[in-house]
């Protein structure tokens, strides 16, 4: 019997970041917080002569973290190991901090090492990871609380237009126009696309149970952070009391499995979300997704379409992802690949290696900072 030849992985040459500020195209609210910028943290990760990038929407001080020390715990390892350097990168920011920049941090990174590894091997992502569906529904998402009546309409109904059946808004700055803005919302895209609403955590639960009647009227299906996501008891208050068919949701901010954990232990979700660019990444995302296989419970993907296409399809309790304004026109002005949804659906390009998305240069540096 032949003997096999020793087998020589990759190792890390090198990881590199840059940081780009992106304007938004006009001032944006939601319910707890205002903006005129969004800004985007590339890390990029070389071996056996590929480079592979992933991305996280955090503060610059997040690339600090990765030039400084994340870098330097993975560069010289196995690029094929994303599950051994990831736990390297969670056990190296142990006195930082496991929430906030750390995993964002981590999850800029592991997002690379995914991308650079299915590049080494001349795969589009999702097959790496095995593909469950060929394709995720996508919502469209923006409704910011600082549009007017005219361009709240102008927005939704371009999303329905485009074939994208269900579509978000931000409510929570005034409650009280909230029900006459979900009424115009209602009107711009018809009776028969889905209409979700989205409070980041605004209200006060009597607030939140009052509109939810309200909403109900407008045929509202999903209620995202009606309460605090951090008020685990008034989220399952909500969830027990909304109206029938319409989902309560929350996840986005959750950096680590234990918080995930508690949501779903205290029933305070009936959709839980997750973010692989604040989740620790792809593997992170991927962990969580197994939670709510275990609970037979939906996942679903919050913002930043372009990194969560390939993951989304690979995970079986994924059941959409958020096709976020902000992140759709920057992933589209800073990378060739960035995805379209046709009819709804968002479908990774499997002529492309990775997640298939390449910086455009030229056009990223004029956002550098």
């Amino acid at each position: 019997m032949k003997s096999r030849a020793p087998r020589h992985d990759p190792a890390i040459d090198h990881v590199n970041v840059s940081v780009y500020t992106i304007p938004t195209d006009s001032p944006e609210s939601d319910g707890t917080l205002e903006w005129n910028a969004t800004t985007l943290v590339l890390a990029g990760a070389s071996a056996a002569n590929c480079t592979g990038i992933g991305y996280t929407y955090a503060d610059r001080s997040t690339a600090t973290l990765i030039k400084e020390l994340l870098a330097k715990v993975v560069e010289g390892r196995d690029a094929m190991a994303t599950s051994a350097n990831w736990q390297l990168m969670v056990r190296a920011i142990r006195n930082l901090g496991r929430q906030g920049i750390a995993s964002m941090a981590i999850a800029a990174v592991d997002n690379a090492l995914w991308d650079l590894k299915a590049r080494i091997l001349g795969l589009p992502l999702v097959t790496l990871l095995g593909a469950a569906r060929e394709g995720v529904a996508v919502y469209g998402s923006g409704g910011f609380t600082s549009y007017d009546d005219a361009r709240l309409s102008r927005q939704l109904s371009g999303w329905i237009e485009q074939g994208i059946p269900r579509v978000k808004m931000k409510v929570g700055r005034e409650p009280e126009r909230d029900a006459d803005r979900v009424g115009v919302a209602r009107r711009a895209i018809g009776s028969m696309a889905e209409l979700f609403v989205d409070a980041n955590g605004a209200y006060t639960r009597k607030q939140a149970l009052e509109l939810s009647e309200c909403f109900r009227e407008q045929q509202v299906s999903w209620f995202e952070e009606p309460v605090s996501s951090d008020d685990l008891e008034g989220l399952h208050l909500m969830r027990d009391r909304a109206p029938a068919g319409m989902q309560i949701a929350a996840g986005e901010y959750g950096y680590d499995l234990p918080y995930f954990q508690r949501l779903l232990s205290a029933g305070a979700v009936d959709v839980l979300q997750a973010d692989a660019t604040r989740c620790a990444g792809i593997t992170g995302f991927l962990q969580v997704a197994a939670l709510c296989d275990a609970r037979s419970m939906q996942l679903s993907a919050h913002c930043g379409p372009s990194v969560h296409a390939h993951p989304c399809c690979a995970a079986n309790a994924v059941c959409h992802v958020e096709y976020f304004h902000d992140h759709v026109r920057i992933e589209h002005m800073l990378f060739d690949g960035a995805l379209t949804p046709h009819k709804g659906v968002l479908t990774p390009d499997r002529s492309r290696p990775g997640m298939g998305l390449d910086l455009k240069h030229s056009d990223a540096e004029q956002f550098r900072v």
